[in-house]
């Protein structure tokens, strides 16, 4: 049998965006991915489909597998002819337990790679404002267990060369300590007006930082209710947050946004509100698939030469199209002799991924607005092919009909009803814990609401913002009896985040 390989890969702090280039290498060519509670579950997007995926995450004392057995696992799987990701958060190296799990692989004979990740003693502090190191502070750093192991007889933690010789102290799952933490220092030569910060989930949106001194500190975090995970940094640097402070500046953080797009689709948008601070909660409403018969759209790829325009309205359009004239055998020379039109920037953007430039794209991004550009071109007895969803609105068809256009409508593909996360959805709307619920087009509202207990709609949704990608779909969510705060004036993603800032200042 092929002998397996272990690769101990560290995660990062929680950001997904941190993650190394070689840990994506990894993840995409594992058979079995084995991850922790603060490995970042969006990490878990690289994984090949068909990899095994198991989680045995440590969550404040509750273990799904204890250490041992989790070493049993690894060993298990490689011993499998496996190619394992052993995903930890932060570091491996640093306060987790790798080199623990990586001594059975040596002992089981067993060949094994280390991935350093970002430790979230560098990057969490970062995130918070905090710079470790500044050469009017300090010139020293020590990282340390804020949780000793159980069984060790008495601490190994030196706390008066610790408290008098360090410049920067960061104490690793320290919270349930901190009383302790703050009264050995003091007790060891620290000067209890010492800056002290403590920074829970840091380097995602729920990051939380609270300051105070050694000898204020654990008053601020009881009455704060701070629970772990948590860093506590401890020295004259934490002074600088009050200037260096820029994550949590950002326009959107604190906000719990919900994306309703199909997944394959979302990427943009949840981006572009990512880099704003929000958290998004991805929960797609819609799945976009081929159409049931792909005969009406053959027939018109096989007489693409009788076509005067090819008219997309959407970026699917574009992908399906191209993609069914692919596996008929031909390219984008089969459109040589045919003009283009697209309804927005993003759907001649997909089009010019495969070599063309559109004709015609409208000041507006609607169906009226092609209608309009239309007006000016002579249409009388013009054959246009009009590849589009199986839902798609009436107008566009019958407008160019009404200019003399022969219109040949074909599905290229169609929308189906999603429920991807639907209890914890329901459970956040619950707690109060969404802000803001994005639509980007009619089916996502129409899918959303159908997601919803119908008895508990407007319970649920009263306090959350809905912002709509345009008219046509605010107009749908207000049918639907929705409460729409915002409706983006450019109808794109980057209108609508931007509409959305605009709301928030």
């Amino acid at each position: 049998m092929k002998q397996g390989t272990v690769y101990l890969v560290g995660a990062g702090p929680g950001d997904p965006d941190l993650i190394t280039v070689k840990a994506v290498e990894c993840l995409k060519q594992a058979d079995v991915v084995i991850y922790d509670f603060l490995a970042a579950p969006k990490l878990l997007k690289y994984a090949r489909e068909e990899a095994e995926v198991i989680y045995v995450g440590k969550k404040g004392g509750d273990h799904t597998l204890p250490q041992d057995k989790i070493n049993d696992l690894i060993v298990e799987k490689a011993n499998q002819g496996l190619m394992v990701v052993r995903l930890k958060g932060g570091d491996p190296f640093v306060f987790g337990r790798g080199a623990e799990e990586a001594e059975e692989l040596a002992k089981a004979g067993i060949p094994f790679e280390i991935v350093p990740g970002v430790t979230s003693a560098v990057a969490a502090p970062a995130y918070a404002g905090i710079p470790l190191t500044h050469r009017r502070y300090n010139t020293s750093v020590a990282f340390i267990t804020g949780h000793e192991d159980p069984n060790k007889e008495e601490s190994t933690i030196d706390w008066p060369k610790l408290a008098t010789g360090v410049g920067t102290l960061v104490f690793f799952m320290g919270v349930k300590n901190l009383p302790n933490i703050a009264e050995n220092l003091i007790a060891a030569g620290r000067d209890p007006k010492t800056p002290v910060a403590l920074v829970r989930w840091g380097t995602t949106p729920q990051q939380v930082t609270l300051t105070g001194t050694l000898e204020t500190i654990v008053a601020e975090a009881q009455t704060a209710g701070l629970k772990p995970p948590a860093l506590i940094i401890v020295g004259g640097v934490v002074e600088l947050r009050e200037t260096l402070n820029w994550f949590e500046k950002k326009p959107l953080f604190g906000k719990t946004v919900v994306v309703t797009r199909a997944r394959a689709q979302a990427s943009d948008l949840v981006d572009k509100l990512s880099n704003l601070g929000a958290e998004c909660f991805e929960c797609p409403t819609i799945k976009v698939v081929p159409p049931d018969d792909w005969s009406h759209l053959d027939a018109a790829i096989n007489n693409l030469e009788t076509y005067d325009w090819l008219i997309f309205t959407s970026v699917n359009g574009v992908s399906f199209f191209f993609e069914r004239l692919y596996e008929k055998g031909l390219d984008v020379r089969a459109l040589k002799d045919v003009r283009t039109a697209a309804i927005g920037p993003a759907t001649a953007k997909r089009l010019g991924e495969f070599g063309l430039k559109s004709d015609i794209v409208p000041e507006t991004y609607q169906a009226e607005s092609v209608v309009e550009a239309f007006e000016k071109e002579p249409m009388e007895h013009k054959h246009v092919l009009l590849p589009r969803a199986k839902e798609a609105r009436p107008i566009l068809p019958v407008e160019l009909v009404r200019l003399g256009a022969v219109v040949n409508e074909t599905t290229v593909y169609q929308t189906e009803q999603a429920s991807d996360n639907v209890e914890m959805l329901i459970k956040r709307l619950e707690e109060g814990s969404i802000d803001i619920v994005t639509f980007t087009s009619s089916s996502t509202v129409k899918n959303f609401k159908a997601l919803l207990p119908e008895d508990r709609f407007e319970s649920l949704i009263e306090k959350v913002t809905v912002a709509s990608i345009g008219p046509i779909t605010t107009d749908t969510a207000k049918e639907l009896g929705f409460k729409v705060d915002i409706t983006a004036e450019d109808f794109t993603i980057p209108g609508l985040c931007e509409a959305i800032l605009q709301h928030y200042a």
